[in-house]
């Protein structure tokens, strides 16, 4: 049958199941875009930016597992996705963009809004393709759901330029994708499964550390299982929260720069470190030459490139987290490690979480405890970067399974406002909080309008400080309180805002008023922005400094004084 590309497009779309696409259209997008009413099949949001649409699609990828769909235009349309595919590329998330181009006679002659979109987009998607010939599209769109969604996935892009949207040619949907250079393992080998389940069996003080790699692999139960057989307590990556319930006695919580101590100790003192479907990234590591100094490590990763990446691994194993488990458990024998249980016992009681100042000020950190017993940890939490993002981690229980969305690698600021409007079109019928900084919150929020036009009832927790939080915490840290171009002094009225959108607007600045704001959010049936007017002065702990080992975070500021005394020439984080 003869279709004209912008048809095949979405024909294929079609055919790889996909129900929900994010995009704003252009000239050279929009014989697509004109084509649309013809596949009711196809709901579209329109966004208020491409990168609204590109974050959109990563969180509706997270929440539901299903690939997320964004189209752009040519030039700066295709360029505005880019921070979202980068976020996307570095958390390994399901995408496919379509971007339009300039036609193929104009390619190359500087054309209005034409950009070497394959060329820029290179370095952050697993994959892409410049289409020139309409009747490859069906291969191309089979092909790049394939590659998006399997192996270690992530984003592609298809380029598509305006005149082949045109074309006619013949429609042929192939069944099954022909790559032969690709070829991702998912069965761990069974020698190295062998090996893992002889020093699990054999390990006095062992740890999980659950990466992202679960959640991705719906690993969960599997993950259970082995946790509670060989009774090994679970540690989680800021990526890997909600694989593991935090409320299981087997918790134990994030490590890392700003995890919570007694996580990063685990680590420290364990025997044997089970990785699933982590990467060791740096902020995990501490500085690696001391990293889990005592430590036989096994890395289970579907990625072969990251395995001995960062840190020395006795036993790899590439394969899908989820299979290789489920290999694995029937070899782990039944154990008890009541002593070694006993012993990050008692290093939680040491180093608590939680630091509430013994003063009056509304913190971020009560609001985020407040928030998770409310919600009892059942809610769906996305963040931005920065501090509310730590705190968050810490001290939001996550009780179910899939319910932490944030950037993790790239740490892109605003990506809060539009990835929880894709999770929340991608389950419905939960609660969606998204928790923001008022910097990352302004950096997105036009995308309210697309909230209130399709009416999506996310929950809008501010953390408004007048201040880039964290920045502010390192200058004055690092730089002797010499805040330079971090204080925000217009800030608009957060609750002005939100009505003028249509959307409730709380203001909350006493502690008194935190409960009441959460429930009547949790109450209302539409979008709600909560201002939460807190401490700007509130700062981070546990940190570990730059450079340094995880066992020598420190926990309060005379204990980083003594260190940058000792270190004068320290750096900030990058």
């Amino acid at each position: 049958m003869k279709m004209t590309g912008a048809q095949m497009v979405c024909e294929s779309l079609l055919r790889e199941g996909v129900d929900l696409v994010f995009g704003l259209p252009g000239g050279a997008i929009l014989p697509l875009y004109q084509t649309m009413p013809e596949y009711p099949q196809l709901r579209h949001i329109l966004v208020r930016h491409e990168q609204g649409a590109a974050m959109a699609a990563d969180g509706y990828y997270r929440a539901s597992g299903r690939v997320g769909v964004a189209f752009a235009t040519s030039g700066p349309g295709a360029t505005n996705l880019i921070t979202g595919i980068a976020c996307a590329n570095m958390d390994s998330s399901a995408m496919v963009c379509i971007t339009g181009q300039v036609a193929r006679a104009s390619i190359g002659k500087d054309a209005f809004q034409e950009g070497d979109t394959t060329g820029v987009t290179l370095p952050v998607t697993k994959h892409n393709y410049l289409v020139m010939k309409a009747a490859d599209i069906p291969r191309v769109v089979k092909e790049a759901f394939h590659i998006a969604k399997t192996g270690r996935p992530g984003p592609v892009l298809i380029d598509i330029p305006k005149d082949v949207f045109i074309e006619q040619a013949e429609f042929e949907y192939p069944d099954e994708v022909d790559l032969p250079g690709y070829k991702p393992t998912l069965e761990g080998h069974p020698t190295q499964i062998k090996k893992a389940a002889k020093l699990i069996n054999e390990a006095k003080k062992p740890v999980i550390l659950a990466g992202h790699g679960v959640i991705i692999s719906r690993a969960f139960d599997e993950l259970k299982d082995l946790a509670e057989k060989a009774e090994i307590p679970v540690i989680t990556t800021l990526l890997g929260l909600s694989s593991f319930p935090e409320t299981h006695v087997l918790s134990v919580g994030m490590p890392g720069m700003h995890g919570v101590a007694y996580a990063s100790l685990a680590i420290d003192e364990s025997d044997l470190l089970i990785s699933l479907g982590a990467r060791f990234d740096d902020r995990v590591t501490g500085r690696i030459s001391s990293f889990a100094p005592n430590a036989k490590i096994i890395h289970i990763d579907i990625d072969p490139a990251v395995i001995g990446q960062n840190v020395k691994t006795l036993v790899p194993i590439v394969g899908d987290v989820r299979r290789v488990l489920r290999a694995l458990n029937k070899q782990v024998e039944g154990a008890s490690h009541t002593e070694w249980l006993d012993q990050i016992e008692k290093l939680r009681s040491e180093h608590p979480s939680l630091r509430l100042p013994d003063n009056t000020k509304l913190t971020q950190q009560f609001i985020l405890k407040q928030l998770s017993d409310i919600t009892k940890g059942k809610a769906i939490i996305v963040t931005g970067v920065g501090q509310h993002q730590m705190w968050a981690a810490q001290l939001y229980t996550f009780s179910e399974p899939n319910t932490m969305i944030t950037s993790g690698g790239a740490g892109a600021m605003g990506f809060e406002v539009p990835a929880a409007m894709g999770a929340q079109l991608a389950r419905p019928n939960e609660v969606v909080w998204s928790i923001a900084g008022d910097g990352g919150f302004q950096m997105t929020m036009s995308e309210l309008a697309t909230i209130v036009e399709n009416k999506i009832p996310v929950k809008f927790a501010i953390m408004n400080n007048n201040f880039l939080g964290m920045v502010r915490q390192w200058q004055h840290m690092f730089y002797n309180d010499t805040f330079y171009a971090t204080e925000y002094t217009g800030n608009p009225d957060f609750v002005a805002l939100a009505k003028a959108f249509g959307i409730m607007g709380l203001r909350v600045t006493d502690k008194t008023q935190v409960a009441d704001a959460i429930n009547s959010a949790n109450d209302h049936d539409g979008p709600v922005v909560v201002d939460f007017v807190v401490d700007p002065e509130e700062n981070v702990y546990p940190m570990i400094p730059p450079g340094e080992s995880i066992n020598e975070l420190v926990e309060a500021p005379d204990q980083l004084a003594a260190v940058l005394e000792a270190n004068p020439d320290m750096m900030p984080p990058s």
